[in-house]
């Protein structure tokens, strides 16, 4: 059961080779992914360079687990149910993909089978077809990714000091800022491989606050 549990829990993985791995060090990966954070996702803000992966080292700071604090769902069930179709429409007007092409992309993006996470209090817990598991995170410092776009992007990274046997021994936050602030939304990483987690660009399970609606969602990625 623990295994079966933790490999459901796990993104997936890709080949790849991150040749550094410290903690806060920046370091690089070499992919021509899409996500490569530059970005082709739901978050261009403008002319903002931090959001669009263009900063200083000496900008990005440490931030504490209560960043992501609160009720959190998956956007995946949104997008295969059709309420995101609005959103691959609009990529398309202005993008180089059709609508379809979009939806695969995030299809493997989004694809995840954790549909709620709740952060509260330094735990974590996954729920997944009714049941759930947690475990209480701390600190284990950031990394700065360098991607082969030139742009880069920092994940935030917990390590698990207890709970669940099954749950992850590692989770790696990306919601774009570098610095502390209470997250919109953000995509987590999972596993028990820290250096191989930072190596997954492909799969980027994505999540909302609880409390909004389907079309709310929606407003706000087609905001963005």
């Amino acid at each position: 059961m623990a295994g079966k549990m933790t490999a459901i829990l796990g993104a997936a993985f890709l080949s790849g080779t991150v040749l550094a791995a410290g903690q806060g060090i920046a370091h690089s990966t070499d992919h021509g992914h899409e996500h490569s954070h530059a970005h082709e996702h739901d978050h261009q803000h403008g002319q903002d360079a931090v959001y669009r992966g263009h900063f200083d080292e000496a900008q990005v700071q440490s931030r504490e687990l209560t960043d992501w604090e609160g009720d959190w769902q998956s956007v995946y069930p949104l997008l295969k149910d059709g309420t995101l179709a609005p959103v691959m429409a609009h990529k398309a007007k202005k993008g180089e993909k059709t609508a379809e092409q979009y939806a695969e992309y995030y299809e493997i993006g989004y694809r995840t089978d954790v549909e709620r996470i709740v952060i509260k209090e330094g735990r974590v817990t996954f729920y997944r077809d009714g049941g759930a598991l947690s475990g209480h995170y701390v600190d284990d410092g950031h990394e700065i990714l360098t991607y082969k776009a030139g742009n880069r992007g920092v994940r935030y990274i917990f390590r698990k000091a207890s709970g669940d046997s099954e749950a992850p021994a590692y989770i790696q936050f990306s919601d774009h800022a570098i610095a502390p602030t209470d997250a919109g939304h953000f995509h987590l990483y999972w596993g028990d491989d820290r250096a191989r987690l930072l190596d997954e660009v492909t799969n980027w399970p994505t999540y909302y606050p609880s409390v909004l609606s389907g079309g709310e969602i929606l407003e706000e990625m087609l905001a963005h």
